[in-house]
Order: structure tokens, then sequence, then C-alpha cells
């Protein structure tokens, strides 16, 4: 790929690691747009079509989830290749369930840079794949559920045992501590959030028969 052939797209909401893959698919020739969210993404999209999708899933306004199904119910858009990566979203539930939805691969933060190249040359190489058959609207937003309320479950076990151990340790340790628990409890508002919103979006449509 050069800069006269398509370009790919990164969607990432935490700036370090947008400017690092954008650095490193830039040095290898690649050409990059970036958006902050699945919104973004999806105005960008409207205007030209890019090779690859390569999308974080926990974002705010539409995350990596809302945008798959997105580009999947759309003819125009059904056969893009996303790459999904994460570090919240990593079990292998976690993982059918995106595979169920269109996700076309799945990376674990943090991010492995050789096999992330890896995998962009191989997409590449291999062309336009079949358009996938997206989900129906209830079946994605209650498999979405579920995934969701497993991460809020674990995210609120999660800040209960750093603030018990908020004191215990080192002035360094609780430091780090200080950090991954305001971290967590971000997460939790996020997952919160995006909860409601599939809530309020199952409530539109019937369960299949």
């Amino acid at each position: 790929m050069n800069a006269g052939q398509d370009y790919l797209l990164i969607v990432e909401d935490d700036p370090d690691i947008l400017k690092l893959l954008d650095a490193t698919l830039t040095f290898k020739g690649y050409r990059v747009i970036t958006a902050h969210n699945g919104k973004e993404a999806l105005e960008v999209i409207q205007i030209k079509r890019p090779a690859i999708v390569i999308t974080d899933i926990l974002m705010p306004r539409l995350d990596g989830f809302g945008l798959v199904h997105r580009l999947r119910i759309n003819p125009e858009t059904r056969d893009i290749p996303v790459v999904f990566i994460t570090a919240t979203f990593i079990t292998p539930e976690d993982k059918e369930f995106a595979l169920n939805i269109g996700a076309t691969r799945f990376i674990q933060k943090p991010v492995d840079l050789e096999k992330f190249l890896t995998t962009i040359a191989e997409l590449l190489k291999q062309g336009t794949p079949p358009a996938i058959e997206p989900l129906k609207e209830f079946n994605f937003y209650d498999g979405y559920r579920t995934r969701l309320e497993i991460k809020l479950d674990q995210k609120i076990k999660q800040i209960a045992r750093e603030e018990h151990l908020l004191g215990i340790h080192s002035d360094t340790e609780d430091q780090a501590l200080q950090v991954s628990l305001r971290h967590a409890i971000s997460e939790r508002e996020e997952l919160k959030l995006l909860l409601d919103q599939i809530h309020e979006q199952l409530e539109k449509y019937s369960k299949p028969e």
C-alpha cells in the first residue's frame, strides 16, 4: 500500500495508543486516517471507504461493537475488514461475540506490534472478504448486554479489591494502585452508560420467535 492507495482507519480514544499505531503504520508506508470514536469513524467512512478499520472496543459515543454492527447492517460497508484491539474484552466469550457480529480479527492490548503489522499485511493481501450477514438487532443488543453486564461486575469487584489494598503497601505501590483505581472507576462509569444505552435499544426490538 502507498499514498495513492486506500487508507487504514484507526479508531481509538486513547491518544497514546492512537499515536503509537498511527506512527507504526505510517513508518511502514501505509496511509492512515484516525478517529476518536465510532461516530467519528462512520463520518469518515461516508466520505471515503477504508481498506481496513482498526478499532478499540470500549470508547465513548459509539464503541467498537456498535461500530462494527453499523458497518455490517449497511450493504455498502458490510465487507470492510475490522480488526478489534482491546484490553477489556479479552475472554473467549468476548472474542466469540466479536466474531459473531462481524469482527475479522481480534488483538489484545498491549499490542504486539510485529504481530499487528503481520495481521494488517495478511488482510490486505487477502483482498475483500465475503460480506458478513449481520445479526438481528435484538440478538446484537441482547448479546452485547450480556458482555457488558459481565464486564461491569468484574470492574466493580476490581475497584473493591483495590480500594481495600490502598494503604497496605508502600507509597510507590499505592501510587500505582491509585492510577489503576482511577482508570477502573472511569471504565465502570463508561460501562454503566453503555448498559443504559443498550437497555434503551432493546426496548425498541422484539425477541425473535
